[in-house]
């Protein structure tokens, strides 16, 4: 039994032995690889390049039709006919609806009766107040009826004008809102009208920027539906006053839509330009890592001899256009900076620069 008790110590003790030499062993070889050089990190370089830009204003606005309004009868009446289809091009002055005017049609006809009696009347007047049969006031009265005769004919065609509904100018239609047989009262809406070509655009800008306004002025607009084409305007309008609650001034420009692509309505992004082109110095939005503590680029420098080692260097940028960022300040034109490659690499790493590899960073901005 002692035996047995001293042999399970014996080889207990040597398992454990085992263990701490295969721990030991492993840590040792953990140790000697990290005390190897890491081999350089494969970057793409580029340099800081000098460009002549035009400096936008960036603000948000609203697509505005440059007429609009909601068709609407003058008088009452019965829809006898439509004479539109729902979203389509209509020109100035042609009959939208047509409102029942039968019976107003029989009333014209009894009031030219009436009319053409009371012509009859006042020329047999004049004939007798010239061979002065008739009294000045006789003849009078016979041209009054004459003339009240003809208003109310004119004020009943008139009436039956107004019963036939037309385009006030030209555009394009919304859906219908009434129905074939639908009895209407005055000012009820029949369809919405829009012109859309040109269309408006209405913004804001902070006022600091007035000095830098002036109709005549280039403005580009996007908008979330062709996220892909810029839509080219002018400044057509700048409001007279700032706006004293929002320290803002408005304004309104003008932009081509040939194709009533753009919609009254729509959500736009404005970027208006300034007069003059400015330099800046850019970098490829690929070399710029962004972060809440700042936004920074590694320079490439080459430090005791013939090793390549990156600097991290805080920047502030400006502007992104066409997958290129201005930097305010922190570089100089001609510096090298790493293109891509960013996301493995730390201040004074060592790095081998291949710019004929496409590396994940590019992956991931094409994507």
């Amino acid at each position: 039994m002692r035996k047995r008790l001293i042999l399970a110590i014996l080889l207990l003790a040597l398992f454990l032995a085992a263990l701490f030499g295969i721990k030991y062993w492993q840590n040792v070889q953990q140790a000697a690889q990290m005390a190897q050089p890491q081999p350089p990190a494969t970057i793409a370089s580029t340099e800081v390049r000098e460009e002549r830009w035009r400096p936008m204003l960036d603000s948000v606005g609203s697509l505005v039709a440059i007429n609009g309004t909601a068709v609407t009868t003058e008088v009452a009446g019965l829809v006898s006919e439509i004479q539109f289809e729902s979203g389509s091009r209509i020109e100035a002055g042609k009959v939208l609806l047509q409102l029942d005017d039968s019976i107003d049609q029989a009333a014209l006809e009894a009031l030219r009766a009436e009319r053409h009696l009371a012509e009859i009347k006042f020329k047999r007047a004049e004939d007798l107040l010239k061979r002065q049969v008739m009294s000045r006031s006789e003849y009078d009265e016979a041209r009054a009826s004459f003339d009240a005769a003809t208003a109310r004919v004119k004020q009943q065609e008139a009436t039956i004008r107004r019963k036939a509904i037309r385009a006030p100018f030209s555009g394009r239609l919304g859906i219908r809102q009434i129905n074939l047989g639908q009895f209407l009262e005055p000012g009820q809406p029949i369809v919405q009208l829009q012109a859309l070509d040109p269309i408006y655009v209405d913004y804001t800008l902070p006022e600091r920027y007035l000095p830098q306004l002036s109709t005549g002025q280039e403005i580009r607009v996007r908008v979330s539906a062709f996220p892909d084409k810029a839509f080219n305007g002018e400044i057509t309008s700048i409001e007279s006053g700032v706006d004293a609650g929002t320290r803002t001034i408005k304004l309104r420009a003008t932009l081509d839509n040939p194709e009533g692509q753009l919609q009254p309505g729509m959500f736009a992004k404005v970027k208006t330009l300034e007069a003059e082109d400015k330099t800046v110095l850019t970098v490829p939005r690929t070399a710029v890592s962004y972060n809440p503590y700042g936004d920074f680029i590694y320079l490439i420098k080459n430090n005791d001899g013939d090793k390549t080692v990156v600097e991290r260097l805080q920047v502030e940028t400006g502007e992104v256009r066409d997958g290129y960022v201005a930097i305010l300040e922190g570089v100089e034109a001609g510096q090298k900076v790493v293109r891509t490659g960013l996301v493995k690499l730390r201040d004074g790493m060592e790095v081998k620069i291949d710019n004929s590899v496409e590396l994940e960073d590019d992956k991931a901005d094409s994507e």
